[in-house]
């Protein structure tokens, strides 16, 4: 059987470094994302390599994630569940389908931030190590059902996630990345891609990735 790839926040960063890679590996695409132009495009350009389905929604938005996700097929025999935020809301009912197909991938994207805490981070790192805990959970309540489990936990990469935080100044955001070769997109792509393509009686629980120059949150080399 194909298998069958749900990856939200698909229309940038690590999440649409992923969905070209599996779409080389030919993976069946469910794409997620609040960017319907972004959706579209993506869509028609890797429709050319395999099947792309598209949802467009907010993942804080629960009634819309439920009505999306509930529009699909329920023929699914497996899926791989890579989540940048609204984890619960986006797992529960594609963990439903799993438990009923026992089979099933779970990757959860977590980060460098969910194992350690920095000087104004306090709010950033409880959100990232609830999802470390989570992870953890979710990995103890579906071993019974044969679900795999596993998180990446990426330290600097390179995304649209500094401008997001510094609210557009572009200028302020591209220092982040400054003096230092940060990670790629598509450097964790090739990690998650590697994970779920081991022998299924293999399970990376979780996996901590950093670029060379960072040693901790702290502790970056910069030239």
């Amino acid at each position: 059987m194909t298998p069958i790839a749900f990856i939200t926040g698909a229309t940038s960063g690590i999440g649409l470094a992923t969905a070209h890679r599996f779409s080389k590996e030919k993976f069946k695409l469910i794409l997620c994302g609040r960017r319907q132009d972004r959706l579209k495009a993506l869509q028609e350009e890797l429709s050319a390599h395999t099947e792309v389905t598209t949802l467009s929604f907010d993942v804080r938005d629960q009634p819309a994630v439920q009505q999306a996700i509930e529009s699909l097929p329920a023929d699914w025999d497996a899926m791989m569940d890579i989540n940048v935020k609204g984890l619960l809301y986006v797992s529960q009912p594609i963990i439903q389908t799993m438990i009923k197909n026992k089979n099933g991938h779970i990757i959860n994207i977590g980060s460098t931030a969910g194992k350690e805490v920095y000087p104004k981070g306090n709010v950033y790192c409880a959100s990232k190590h609830a999802v470390d805990a989570i992870n953890q959970g979710m990995r103890m309540d579906l071993c019974e059902h044969g679900i795999r489990v596993g998180a990446i936990n990426p330290g600097l990469v390179e995304t649209e996630f500094s401008k997001v935080r510094f609210k557009g100044d572009d200028e302020r955001a591209d220092q982040v990345y400054k003096r230092f070769k940060a990670l790629q997109p598509e450097d964790i792509a090739d990690i998650i891609c590697f994970t779920v393509t081991r022998p299924y009686h293999v399970n990376i629980a979780d996996l901590v990735v950093m670029p060379t120059a960072q040693a901790s949150s702290a502790i970056i080399k910069k030239s």
